[in-house]
């Protein structure tokens, strides 16, 4: 009896929502981070062939989902390339990544480093966090970890928007 309980139970829970890549220029990326509707909004840049950006996945996607409720945005910024969107997609579906938007950049590498933020250099993985009105308030280069994350969003969250 058990076991056909578990089995109907695990059977009608709703499955997962399917993860969307968009491949994105810059001035994609930079209408999500400032659209309206967040308290703060997390970007990380990242790769499936970036091995600590693998291991860092999981942890951002619990976050994400511990803060999603308090208007968390998370945009997830692949360095794949662009054909690659079924295999990034197919990866955060593992890391348990749900509700982020998802883009792979578009065009070469260094231009997009040096008009996303000047003062990084390109390693990753990257994070940034960015306030509602779309400031950047912190970044960091390697990956984060949910303690730090924890931190910047409670200093967001008591500051005046738009100023870092």
């Amino acid at each position: 009896m058990l076991p056909t309980l578990l089995a109907t139970i695990a059977l009608s829970a709703p499955a997962p929502a399917p993860v969307q890549v968009q491949v994105a220029d810059l001035a994609g990326l930079r209408a999500a981070v400032s659209a309206p509707g967040a308290t703060a909004v997390l970007v990380t840049v990242w790769a499936t062939w970036c091995d600590a950006c693998r291991d860092e996945m999981p942890a951002i996607a619990r976050f994400y989902k511990a803060h999603r409720a308090t208007g968390l945005r998370l945009i997830l910024v692949s360095a794949d390339e662009e054909d690659q969107g079924l295999q990034v997609a197919a990866f955060l579906r593992m890391a348990g990544v749900e509700g982020a938007q998802v883009f792979i950049k578009q065009g070469d590498n260094e231009t997009f480093v040096n008009a996303f933020d000047p003062s990084w250099t390109g390693a990753i993985p990257a994070s940034f966090l960015y306030d509602s009105a779309g400031v950047k308030q912190r970044s960091w280069s390697g990956a984060v970890t949910p303690k730090e994350l924890e931190a910047a969003l409670r200093k967001i969250k008591k500051q005046p928007k738009g100023k870092p």
